[in-house]
């Protein structure tokens, strides 16, 4: 089955997916990668750069439930292209950047193309990936998106010296484009309308739906409360794994060239290594689920045990940047912290899709607006630990905190219970035993 999400039309859909994950997160972390050169250029205090990189945060998590409805009503073809068009001006502009308004400005418009993109791209992935093969998917893409946190750090280094930092991200505004024409020529909402679609495909994918209509071809109203109900433990969870991920994404080169006090280029290599582990984590996360799915049949079980080990494992290592001194070993530990953390990515964006098939971009909305969240107050809460305490390490003892809350929530995630609005509704598709 895994074979199948790399070949033929689906393939080549979930392929654009992977790639829509990896662009995307390049123009979501390059300013951090940027952050020295930006702090010195500009004359901006810790603090400062803390709110300059929060800002894409504000929006992105103020549209994660308005993309997610959007996806849901107009379809993922229509929606991802103009969230693409948005994220990609916002990137653009971002190398035009005069000051620290500017550039805040620049951040909050990436942050509205890019916030609801990861509810839009499950709400596809439901009528393009197969039930066993969710956990996967879900982990494979979250792995392209690390990939892109690991290569871009060399990447814009390798960049600036040739086009200063404001062409680097000239360049990826412009690569950014170049996804969106792909994307709205090539998908279809529908697989059954995709030229190159076959049978055996359409065999292997779940029934499509219009699912912002009724049988009687009426627009149906969001189930908004229950819903919301329904992926609240989900959200907790989730705000807990992005609060340390953030953490990762907004300051890690920072903090090795203010901590150990070595050169940007070192800087990228070691945060192009912590984030290699997270690419890694990801899929094994994702396949990790599926395998014990398919193993037990117990849904619940496979979404929540991979989350606590990702979790607990997470913690263990990440605790170790508490005492360890050597550059070395802490690069070392908070990779091997940030490859479990990254493995509850699939369980927790594939349980959307378990709970709410019919409101997949709204469910994962919801659980995406806790990372825009956790994504406005993490790198504040760091850049302020730092200011008033000196302290580069005293950040991660918050992080691990908000884990073990996380681990408390997730006992609270049911992924076996699918959501039924009314009774007049459509059965939802039955859970598989598998043996």
């Amino acid at each position: 089955m895994k074979a199948k999400m790399f070949s033929g039309t689906t393939g080549k859909v979930f392929m654009l997916l992977c790639a829509m994950y990896f662009i995307e997160y390049v123009d979501r972390v390059n300013l951090s990668v940027a952050a020295p050169l930006i702090k010195t250029e500009f004359g901006l205090s810790n603090t400062k750069l803390g709110f300059a990189l929060a800002a894409f945060g504000y929006c992105y998590a103020s549209f994660q439930v308005i993309g997610g409805y959007m996806g849901d009503r107009f379809g993922p073809r229509k929606t991802l292209a103009i969230q693409g068009v948005l994220w990609a001006a916002g990137t653009l502009l971002t190398g035009f950047a005069g000051g620290l308004t500017s550039l805040i400005l620049a951040r909050l418009l990436v942050g509205t193309g890019e916030g609801g993109t990861i509810p839009v791209a499950t709400r596809a992935m439901s009528n393009w990936v197969p039930r066993e093969r969710r956990g996967f998917a879900q982990g494979f893409t979250h792995s392209a998106s690390r990939a892109a946190a690991a290569i871009t750090p060399p990447l814009v280094v390798f960049m600036i010296p040739f086009l200063g930092w404001r062409g680097a991200f000239i360049v990826l505004g412009l690569v950014s484009l170049l996804w969106v024409v792909s994307w709205y020529a090539y998908f279809r909402d529908d697989p059954k309308q995709h030229r190159g679609v076959t049978a055996d495909e359409l065999a292997a994918l779940p029934t499509y739906a219009d699912f912002a209509r009724d049988t009687a071809g009426e627009r149906k109203a969001v189930p908004w409360i229950a819903l919301m109900i329904r992926v609240l433990p989900v959200t907790i969870v989730f705000f807990a794994h992005a609060w340390g991920l953030w953490m990762y994404l907004s300051w890690l080169p920072t903090f090795f060239v203010e901590h150990f006090h070595i050169s940007l280029t070192h800087s990228a290599l070691y945060t192009g290594g912590v984030f290699v582990a997270a690419v890694v984590g990801n899929t094994a996360g994702g396949s990790l689920t599926d395998w014990l799915y398919i193993k037990t049949g117990n849904l619940n079980s496979s979404r929540r045990n991979v989350v606590i080990l990702g979790f607990g494992g997470s913690i263990v290592f990440m605790s170790c940047v508490l005492f360890v001194q050597d550059q070395t070993l802490v690069a070392l530990s908070l990779a091997a912290a940030l490859f479990f953390l990254e493995m509850s990515c699939g369980p927790v964006f594939a349980l959307p899709i378990d709970v709410a098939p019919a409101y997949a971009g709204v469910a994962t909305g919801f659980i995406s607006t806790a990372a825009g969240l956790a994504a406005v107050i993490s790198p504040i809460t760091f850049g302020y630990i730092i200011d008033t305490t000196g302290s580069y390490t005293l950040p991660f003892l918050a992080s691990i905190v908000i884990l073990l809350v996380g681990i408390g929530f997730s006992f609270w995630m049911r992924p076996d219970k699918v959501l039924q609005v009314s009774a007049t509704e459509p059965e939802p598709e039955p859970e598989e035993k598998f043996a």
